[in-house]
């Protein structure tokens, strides 16, 4: 079946859940572990339909640090299992599943005066675990000590002062997590299953839902014969037995060249605390994620939660650290956050701190049958999505054998050797593995945004192929550009005649 998603297939789909049809797994939430399990469903050869209220990538799954990681901060606080599966799912993400959306990203931790002992040794604690999930050198490199002349051909914008060295080490790094999710979801939707964005949930059974589309209003309820809730930090509005300690992780976008950063991150040790880092992180157009805090959440959760003053204090004061030139207020061209659906474990917040809840996930199942995901993270999807599908297949008898995702390439897959031969412009290889020829052969190269060289194409792609239904789908959650809202503002016009025609 064709993977493609637009407002046709969307409309046509709609209708016929609308009108009865019962699917084997009903999937509620588009983020990237609600498109893995729909995705993880389907390749099972069951029937599929998945609802998000919003967008694909709406939520927690487009605000993250767009590190695909090794478990190393689990390693260091004793969470082997966590940090294993963390280094399993790296692996399979760089070299079977999704090769093109991952890069090798070299990360330096600079070193002013005496080198931290315990730091260097959790690198190579890092690297063993690497190669028990038999992840290849040539994908990860080892960690090394770099001299402080190499640091700064590596980082030319650290602070000289005092700088002796550094220490080298490797991990992945997404090109954009939304891509990752509306990856998922084609590649769900190419085995069959239903993706129906703006389409609401507002309640769940063990059979069902009832929902409403978001366009028209109209409410209706979907027939399934397994539920599952992976809707993150807002699961318990829809079950209230869950539970969830949220928290807020903020970034802030800066430009690379006011950073003085290339290709390599910087791995900032944050002061007076052990084994707790913020990350200075280049991107692929040109911009730098700085962040990320770590704070518990009270009150009702907001759809998209705003950056506060303090947040930003912070980031600025511990990137500062490292650098040469100060930042300030003045650099940061856009920032945002999101909220983590942690699970609080017996005796894990003794300080009342969200960082030290466990990252670890949880499916469980209500008292009306519905499974619920929760916790985890980004670089885990894959296995929390498959632990969904597995406790939905026995609690409904569904006729359905184990995962089959460990070895299903996304839409665009291919091996970076293969890769390197697709005639396309590298940066939309980057971006679209094997489909940037089709990309291109739309033959519309002129730029919607100049800040970020995203082109006339790339949006007619995500509305014709990527589910994207308005601007806001393309500036916010397929290009990226509304990171920074003055790029957004620049871009809007073309984007919505695009759009229009």
């Amino acid at each position: 079946m064709n993977s493609s998603l637009n407002a046709r297939r969307r409309t046509a789909e709609l209708a016929e859940v609308a009108a009865g049809q019962v699917v084997d797994v009903l999937v509620v939430g588009g983020g990237v572990t609600g498109a893995g399990a729909a995705l993880d469903a389907a390749a099972r050869g069951l029937s599929v339909c998945l609802v998000e209220a919003h967008d694909l990538a709406f939520g927690t799954s487009r605000w993250s640090s767009k590190l695909v990681h090794g478990g190393l901060r689990y390693l260091a606080k004793g969470e082997v299992g966590l940090a294993y599966e963390s280094a399993v799912e790296r692996g399979i993400l760089m070299t079977r599943t999704a090769p093109h959306l991952v890069r090798t990203l070299p990360q330096l931790i600079p070193v002013h005066g005496r080198a931290n002992t315990l730091v260097h040794a959790g690198l190579h604690a890092g690297d063993l675990l690497r190669r028990a999930a038999r992840t290849p050198s040539s994908v990860l490199p080892g960690p090394r000590r770099v001299s402080a002349a190499e640091a700064l051909a590596l980082a030319p914008g650290l602070r000289r002062e005092g700088l002796t060295g550094g220490l080298l080490s490797f991990d992945g790094q997404l090109v954009d997590d939304a891509r990752l999710v509306v990856a998922l979801a084609r590649t769900a939707a190419g085995l069959g299953a239903k993706v129906l964005t703006r389409v609401r949930a507002t309640a769940l059974a063990g059979d069902g839902a009832l929902v409403r589309e978001e366009l028209t209003g109209v409410e209706f309820e979907i027939k399934a014969r397994a539920v599952v809730n992976s809707t993150g930090v807002w699961a318990g509005q829809l079950v209230p037995s869950v539970r969830l300690t949220p928290s807020r992780g903020s970034h802030l976008v800066l430009r690379a060249d006011t950073v003085g950063l290339g290709g390599t991150a910087l791995t900032v040790p944050i002061p007076g605390e052990s084994n707790r880092f913020a990350l200075l992180l280049p991107q692929s157009d040109g911009r730098v994620y700085l962040g990320l805090t770590d704070e518990p959440v009270q009150g009702p959760l907001p759809d998209v939660p705003e950056v506060p003053q303090s947040d930003v204090d912070f980031l600025l004061d511990v990137g500062s650290s490292v650098l040469q030139r100060k930042l300030t207020e003045q650099d940061v061209i856009g920032a945002y956050a999101g909220l983590r659906p942690l699970i609080e474990l017996p005796g894990a917040k003794a300080d009342g701190r969200s960082a030290d809840l466990s990252r670890k996930h949880a499916v469980l199942e209500s008292a009306e049958g519905v499974i619920t995901v929760v916790g985890g993270k980004l670089t885990t999807y894959r296995r929390m999505a498959a632990d969904a599908v597995d406790a939905a297949v026995r609690r409904s008898g569904l006729p359905a054998g184990p995962s089959r995702t460990t070895r299903l390439p996304l839409v665009g897959a291919a091996p970076h050797h293969a890769l390197s031969a697709v005639d396309a412009p590298q940066r939309l290889v980057a971006r679209y593995g094997r489909e940037a020829t089709e990309v291109a052969a739309l033959g519309m190269p002129e730029l919607v945004s100049e800040s970020t060289g995203t082109t006339a194409a790339e949006v007619v792609w995500a509305l014709r192929h990527e589910g994207a239904l308005d601007a806001e789908d393309v500036l916010d959650r397929r290009t990226r550009i509304g990171l920074s809202p003055n790029d957004r503002a620049a871009a809007l016009p073309a984007v919505r005649a695009l759009v229009g025609d």
